[in-house]
């Protein structure tokens, strides 16, 4: 699998429309498109190959599920993760030949994403470094009174950001990247102690997404427990998590039923009270 300069301009146009709010903004943008798992589709379509683009973006999907950017902290950039790193796993594991559902194929995608999405995280405070010169520009404009001018500096210069830090850098690495992946396979055998390495850390590195998303989640010891249940069944009956998301639900109902009953009680013991306190007014 190669990567032509048309396919690499394509992804580097996505890497800036899931990051540039100007365009398709913080839904559509940043939280629809840029996530592995809509980005394995888009690169699966441009690259022609479905299959393997949506097994990538889901293998990356796991380690950054739980990925949030909290005051504007990021720890890794998605918008690299699907755009860089799903088409250069995408190469990687078609040069090898490996069966696009299958573990090591899964454990290469996971390893290849983490690495460029610390490089993606570079470009993405290049950006914001960058649109603080856009602002000074706003400042000025505002200082004399040329609103009208504040239009370019939300709408306008931060695409001037995006290319250069979004649009280049995507379109580079993924077309010449693309060629290095290839010339590893030779220099790093199946079989050798760097690729054995890869997958061995790339096996883990869900492990790391759902812990993130279980400390968000999780308040109290018990908490946990409807979660041990649900990868018990996974483990040890085989179901997928779809079949084991539908038996949640009757456990959830469940419970739902049972806190509904339980505040019923206290309204209408908080309702006797009441009566009892008229009464003995009433008395004295």
């Amino acid at each position: 699998m190669t990567i032509n300069w048309f396919q690499a301009a394509i992804l580097g146009l996505f890497a800036c429309l899931c990051s540039n709010s100007c365009m398709a903004g913080q839904a559509v943008g940043n939280y629809t498109i840029g996530r592995p798992l809509v980005g394995g589709l888009v690169c699966g379509l441009v690259l022609g190959d479905l299959k393997l683009g949506i097994a990538c973006g889901v293998a990356m999907q796991l380690v950054y599920i739980a990925l949030v950017t909290p005051g504007g902290t990021v720890s890794a950039d998605v918008r690299a993760i699907s755009y860089i790193g799903i088409p250069l796993a995408m190469v990687a594991i078609s040069s090898r030949g490996m069966n696009p559902l299958g573990t090591s194929a899964a454990n290469l995608a996971k390893s290849v994403g983490t690495l460029v999405g610390t490089v993606g995280t570079v470009l993405y405070y290049a950006v914001a470094t960058m649109n603080l010169v856009w602002q000074s520009f706003g400042w000025k404009d505002v200082e004399k009174g040329r609103l009208q001018n504040l239009y370019g500096v939300n709408f306008g210069w931060p695409w001037v950001s995006h290319l250069i830090f979004s649009f280049v850098p995507t379109m580079l690495l993924t077309h010449f990247g693309a060629s290095a992946v290839t010339a590893l396979r030779n220099a790093l055998p199946m079989d050798g102690i760097p690729m054995k390495t890869l997958f061995t850390v790339g096996g883990m590195l869900p492990c790391v997404g759902i812990a993130i998303l279980l400390r968000q989640i999780v308040n109290k010891p018990m908490d946990f427990v409807p979660f041990l249940v649900g990868f018990t069944f996974c483990a040890s009956l085989k179901l997928n998590l779809v079949s084991v998301t539908i038996v949640s639900l009757l456990f959830a109902a469940i419970m739902y039923e049972v806190q509904m009953a339980e505040s019923k009680k206290v309204v209408v013991s908080a309702s006797a009270g009441d009566d009892d306190d008229d009464e003995e007014e009433e008395d004295i």
